[in-house]
């Protein structure tokens, strides 16, 4: 599909143009109209270069913050509408080579290891589809000799071959480390979704000093989604940094760099972008990081990256707290966790895993604990569509595919609709009674929002279908 010869990771992620474009941005950022001319851009939906996106993040007074806010939130609605995509990740193995000094799973840290065996993929997916839960996002340590690519692709088979009354797990997403083209070749195969990889820093210094094993070579890590999207045919690839590491201005400027060179060399950007930050974990001394950030600067980052990549999703967990997570939604984010367990094994057995006296332990500690009942009732209430829609995924608009379509409006005719339906079956086959209520009235509101006549139409037979007792159906 692709056939354009990727980059050194050096060359996309290019140190020196990332100072310059700080610096750059210190002096233009004083300019009120270089800031209008960046907003008027952005709010066209034409997303904005790392350098612009540079300027907006120098920004520091409210009045031009809640502007910010305002065009992201705008952005955000125009495209994805009130649409928030819902997903939990499933940890199969802590089993871990590297040393890495913010990670719970490190391993130097004294945790009971283990991975799941096939049976505990099957009764972790059961947990997970009693929740309502249609989209899952796979974790696991790095580890070529416990957690090998056979097993990962093992557990993908059984995840989706499990089938229930109400369905089965419709896409798998995979988060593990940086791989081999054939091994991508092989994930595609196996049918996985997006390929996720956080690149933590970009700032090679802090990279090298933060990483021990494997993992501590930055170019084979950072020109991972080439491998995977040029070598290994995969579609879509998502990105993210984790916030606290080094200064988050050089981290999103380099962010957003990396989105340029992968729609650069494959004709698509990332898919999704994700935004998790440094958060306390075993072993971890939070107080050695000195770039931690502060809550009202990663809200103005969420909002620049909306404004920069106005296409690409973007994805928050459940280390941001209840009340954060709400005012996160107003300024970006698209896809969200809900009801997560960082640990091995952590759905379907509450109990801590104990191996020879010794405890297992999360990746990093929660802040958002709420059942996903829970958080569905909240979005509905703040008047958000929940979706647990994965056709675009199944009918082929990924890639190069996709963009087209959400560029020209005509994915409004697919999306909502989608989402509508998954929500319906969510209150059909999950909810209480109080959902149900609060949920019936969102979607008969939602229904005249779809653009097209006859799509509206088909959505509304497609309801009552389901309502029926079908399920999975989808535009």
């Amino acid at each position: 599909m692709y056939n354009v010869k990727s980059l050194d990771s050096n060359e996309f992620i290019c140190h020196e143009e990332i100072l310059n474009s700080m610096e750059d941005a210190k002096k233009a950022f004083k300019n009120k109209s270089e800031i209008d001319r960046i907003l008027e851009k952005a709010a066209s939906l034409k997303g904005l270069s790392h350098k612009e996106a540079a300027v907006l993040l120098e920004v520091d007074d409210d009045e031009t913050l809640n502007k910010i806010y305002k065009i992201a939130n705008e952005i955000k609605e125009k495209i994805y509408g009130k649409r928030i995509v819902i997903f939990a990740p499933l940890y199969l193995s802590n089993y871990c080579v590297n040393e890495c000094k913010y990670c719970g799973l490190k391993c130097t840290n004294n945790i009971a290891r283990r991975r799941l065996t096939q049976q505990e993929v099957r009764e972790e997916v059961r947990a997970l589809e009693a929740m309502g839960h249609k989209r899952l996002l796979l974790e696991a340590g790095e580890d070529d000799e416990h957690c090998p690519i056979d097993y990962i692709l093992e557990c993908i088979e059984t995840i989706y071959n499990e089938k229930f009354e109400n369905g089965a797990i419709r896409r798998v997403n995979i988060d593990i480390a940086a791989t081999t083209a054939e091994n991508y070749k092989k994930l595609k195969e196996a049918g996985i979704g997006t390929y996720i990889l956080f690149q933590e820093t970009y700032h090679k210094a802090t990279y090298l000093e933060v990483h021990k094993g494997p993992k501590r070579n930055y170019e084979w890590h950072t020109e991972a989604m080439d491998r995977a999207m040029l070598g290994g045919g995969i579609d879509d690839v998502g990105i993210g940094v984790l916030y606290g590491l080094y200064d988050y201005r050089y981290e999103t400027i380099a962010l957003l760099m990396h989105a340029e060179h992968l729609e650069a060399v494959t004709g698509v950007g990332p898919h999704t972008i994700s935004v998790p930050r440094l958060l306390p974990a075993e072993g971890v001394n939070y107080n050695e990081f000195p770039y931690l950030i502060n809550d009202r600067d990663f809200k103005k980052v969420v909002a620049v990256i909306r404004l920069a990549v106005p296409y690409t999703g973007m994805i928050l967990s459940t280390r941001e707290s209840v009340a954060f997570r709400e005012e996160l939604l107003g300024v970006g984010i698209s896809q969200m966790s809900a009801g997560s367990s960082v640990g091995v094994g952590g759905y379907a057995k509450k109990d801590v895993f104990v191996q020879d006296g010794v405890e297992e332990k999360p990746q990093f500690y929660l802040a958002d604990h709420r059942e996903p009942i829970d958080v569905i009732k909240a979005l509905v209430k703040d008047g958000y569509i929940p979706s647990y829609c994965t056709a675009c995924y199944r009918e082929g608009r990924t890639g190069d595919r996709f963009i087209p379509l959400a560029k020209s409006g005509q994915i409004a005719n697919c999306c909502l609709p989608n989402a509508l339906l998954t929500f319906e079956e969510y209150l059909r086959d999950y909810a209480d009674e109080e959902l149900m209520e609060m949920g019936q009235g969102l979607i008969n509101n939602e229904i005249n929002n779809i653009p097209n006549e006859k799509q509206r139409a088909r959505t509304v037979d497609y309801l009552n279908r389901i309502r029926s007792g079908e399920r999975d159906l989808r535009f």
